[in-house]
């Protein structure tokens, strides 16, 4: 459920900037590793009469393969550590790293493996892939937006969102929302 992530938002944004555009696309060509310190994995949840739930995860690790020839062949790897999840509420961090939820003690690793990259606009694209969570894999996609390229380092935003009850975590709804929005940052360094 987490990750719409991420990393494979960023490569479908660099496969559709154009010729024209301030970056091309040969430029972006190559291999990034996802650099925390400057990225961030967000996510909310709704709630019946407004509020919700909204945190963040601390760990994560991911690698982008653009390739400039053929989209297609562009590869993103994503793994989000559900036990660095933090709301800013001890009682309920422990709560969502729990069996209930993410499990984190059986399930360690939420991960993404992207199967396609789609250009949407000179500067987006819509990336999808396989996510798997508590041992279920399911079909899933984001949008990716390209915030820059500058000495060998790229940014983007990467929004998604993730029907949790596929992945058995459907724990208080309806009352909370069965939707998990991602939002997130991802910066990566040319490896």
């Amino acid at each position: 459920m987490y990750m719409r992530i991420l990393g494979f938002a960023a490569v479908a944004v660099c496969l559709a900037m154009p010729v024209s555009a301030a970056v091309e696309l040969g430029d972006a060509a190559g291999s990034y590793g996802i650099s925390p310190a400057g990225s961030s994995i967000r996510f909310s949840i709704g709630k019946v009469g407004g509020g919700g739930l909204n945190g963040a995860f601390a760990r994560f690790k991911g690698s982008i393969r653009i390739d400039n020839t053929d989209v297609a062949r562009s590869q993103v790897n994503f793994t989000i550590f559900p036990e660095s999840v933090g709301t800013g509420q001890g009682r309920i961090d422990s709560f969502l790293r729990s069996d209930a939820v993410f499990d984190a003690a059986n399930s360690p690793e939420i991960q993404f493996r992207s199967t396609s990259v789609t250009r949407t606009s000179d500067t987006t694209a819509l990336v999808s892939g396989r996510l798997t969570a508590r041992g279920k894999t399911f079909p899933e996609k984001f949008t990716a937006e390209l915030g820059g390229l500058k000495a060998g380092t790229i940014k983007f935003h990467v929004t998604g969102q993730v029907l949790r009850s596929r992945y058995g975590m459907d724990v208080g709804t309806p009352i909370y929302s069965n939707i998990v929005d991602f939002d997130m940052t991802l910066t990566g360094k040319r490896g």
